[in-house]
């Protein structure tokens, strides 16, 4: 095997008196790809940080080029070709698109600024990703999946010896995966050492030349991909078996609890109907652009829309969003960083928020919202090394447990679920899979928005497909199934309704 380019020897990292990495040996070499597993909280991101010169190690070295190295930045290990994509978006929102790919490096004509050679190499690079977005569009005005292909198209442009892709295609279609793996092979054939982490095991075995799992800091094994199976996989990172992956689905009641008829948002959804009865999970699938999330936001009263929302027999009117909390919905965004939780605030911040008038009155009660944390820790599994630390400094997986437990402390007869379990670990998903499952049994009513079909067919009894801004079909029972759901949302089967 040829010499690492860039490898971690014997590394800890502490923060304060709490050890996170417990020596780690982790080597990647050039034309390989590695994939980096483990559950939330295992120390992926940590590592990550200190081969791509944003942490230091506290113990051990960084070899780079077999030397021991230690960067004095990112910006330095970037100059070395050290190119991290990051999970959470790096991008400046109020810039175009080819002012955010050339931040830092913009090609200049003599003393100016030469916009249309970085227009012009931006709209290459987008077009060799199949990106169909215009280099002069604001970064604030694309879809989450677009901002992914730009950091993509950004980590391109730079002549990377090392590439880091932190949960890559979490955010993006099927389509746009292949297309991403297709420059991953380019990259490995180019000679270029790529770390990849993911929580799509699939992806993990067909993508990575070898894998090195993580648990709580500690490297458990490292293997060639083709040695070991996903169940090794998920076996190592979990420490136990995963046979039961999903629940046993929620029956549901036959009354409705929840009806939407002839819903429409301007632009994105037209004539949406549905029915939720009580204790039941039903599924909403379709394509990203389908006009899933808008027509559930219009339901929570987040956008404007016509037709109906009656929950209870009560008619909600539409863009009240805390009129429906009143009557009892909750949602959960599909952006929990940008919409979900405040980054820079503390776990009790975030949890107590929404409710924070029942917290107290002029002053707030600091013993209550330390109680409903305290709950809210043991209820969900929240795994923080730190009560006072800032909710961005916590994993992907705990920051969903507590933006569940944000949604569901106002107590809601009807929650709303945007992919559940994006950038979580398999073992976390297991938990909130657990949870949805609980809420179910306990008489509420839930809608889940997924991206992952196992996860629709695994957890609702009723899935509704999405086409093009409208309702394409329904699904039931056994007929709640991978093919149907594809022809469904590909707009290729127009049955409205099928049954088991």
């Amino acid at each position: 095997m040829t010499r690492p380019v860039l490898a971690l020897e014997g590394v800890t990292k502490s923060f304060g008196p709490i050890e996170i990495l417990h020596g780690v040996d982790f080597a990647l070499h050039p034309g390989e790809v590695h994939a980096l597993i483990g559950e939330n909280g295992a120390g992926k991101s940590t590592t990550m940080k200190i081969l791509a010169g944003y942490l230091d190690p506290t113990e051990g070295q960084v070899t780079f080029g077999g030397k021991p190295t230690r960067f004095a930045g990112s910006d330095e290990a970037e100059d070395l070709g050290i190119i991290m994509i990051h999970q959470e978006f790096n991008l400046a929102e109020h810039l175009s698109v080819d002012q955010n790919v050339f931040l830092g490096r913009e090609i200049k004509r003599g003393p100016f600024l030469d916009h249309k050679a970085m227009r012009a190499r931006t709209a290459a690079l987008l077009s060799q990703l199949e990106c169909r977005v215009d280099p002069a569009t604001p970064v604030n005005q694309l879809s989450v999946p677009d901002k992914q292909m730009v950091e993509i198209a950004k980590a391109l442009s730079r002549q990377a010896r090392v590439l880091i892709m932190d949960e890559p295609t979490a955010v993006l279609t099927g389509r746009e995966t292949e297309v991403l793996f297709r420059q991953i092979e380019r990259l490995r054939a180019e000679g270029v050492a790529i770390l990849y982490t993911s929580h799509k095991l699939g992806e993990v075995k067909r993508i990575a030349d070898r894998v090195t799992v993580l648990r709580d800091g500690t490297m458990i094994r490292s293997d060639r991909t083709a040695d070991v199976t996903e169940d090794d996989m998920a076996a190592a990172m979990v420490g136990r078996e995963l046979s039961d992956l999903f629940p046993p689905k929620a029956g549901g009641g036959a009354d409705a609890i929840l009806e939407v008829e002839d819903v429409s948002v301007p632009g994105v959804v037209e004539d949406a109907s549905l029915t939720l009865n009580k204790g039941e999970v039903l599924g909403i699938g379709g394509l990203v652009g389908s006009g899933r999330t808008e027509l559930a936001e219009a339901i929570a009263g987040l956008r404007p829309r016509s037709g109906t929302v009656r929950l209870n027999g009560q008619d909600l009117p539409p863009n009240q969003v805390a009129q429906a909390m009143r009557a009892g919905l909750a949602y959960l965004t599909e952006d929990r960083k940008g919409a979900g939780l405040l980054l820079d605030k503390t776990l009790r911040e975030n949890l107590t928020l929404p409710l924070l008038e029942t917290f107290g009155r002029p002053l707030i009660d600091r013993g209550r919202e330390e109680a409903a944390l305290d709950r809210a820790i043991d209820d969900f599994a929240i795994r923080a090394p730190e009560r006072g630390m800032k909710v961005g400094d916590m994993s992907g997986g705990n920051q969903q447990k507590l933006l569940l437990a944000k949604t569901l402390l106002p107590d809601p007869q009807v929650v709303i679920i945007d992919e559940p379990t994006r950038g979580i670990d398999i073992g976390t998903k297991q938990q909130i899979y657990t949870l949805i499952a609980k809420l179910a049994a306990e008489g509420r009513s839930i809608i889940v928005i997924s991206s992952e079909m196992p996860e629709l067919i695994g957890l609702a009894g009723r899935v509704i497909v999405m086409h093009a801004g409208r309702i394409a079909g329904e699904l039931a029972g056994d007929a709640v199934t991978e093919g149907n759901i594809v022809r469904l949302a590909m707009g290729m089967d127009d049955q409205k309704d099928s049954a088991a």
